[in-house]
């Protein structure tokens, strides 16, 4: 009597192993699609959200000071390019964060804004921020007021405690 044979026994249990690492190697390579497209929809997400709130903020301002053409109507903050880039997601949570500090400034007359921003740039000048469990530190660069538009340019830094 002859028992079954061995050699089949092995291809089959070779497929069985082949078909189990396509299924490890698909569902990874899924699950690194699933987690790109999220990571994308979270930024837009923030990003219109940061968008919504400067737009409800704009909104009512007109309606505050339609009558006076010379106070900060509206506040803009734009962070200078590095190189290597930062994470946008932070770079947007940091310039909503500082868009509502600056908050203060909006609907203060244009002609006496020289001490305030002083004020401001004294006060925000190298404060850190803590994003994601990364600090980040900022310099403001240059505030200018055009047309009731306050607009300031920040260098933002990973912050590296010494």
């Amino acid at each position: 009597m002859k028992g079954p044979s061995l050699q089949g026994f092995k291809r089959f249990m070779q497929f069985v192993g082949v078909f189990l690492l396509g299924m490890v190697i698909g569902s990874i390579a899924y699950n690194m699609v699933f987690q790109a497209s999220y990571n994308q929809l979270w930024i837009e997400n923030k990003d219109l959200q940061i968008k919504l709130y400067q737009a409800e903020e704009d909104n009512k301002t007109p309606r505050k000071y339609r009558n006076r053409s010379t106070v900060v109507k509206e506040i803009k903050v734009t962070v200078e390019e590095r190189d290597p880039p930062l994470d946008s997601l932070a770079v947007k949570e940091v310039v909503q964060t500082l868009q509502d500090e600056l908050e203060v400034l909006r609907g203060r007359n244009i002609f006496d804004i020289d001490s305030d921003a002083k004020m401001a740039r004294t006060l925000l000048n190298r404060k850190i921020y803590s994003v994601r469990d990364k600090d980040y530190s900022i310099q403001i660069k240059t505030m200018l007021v055009s047309e009731g538009v306050l607009q300031i340019w920040v260098d933002m830094r990973p912050y590296v405690r010494s």
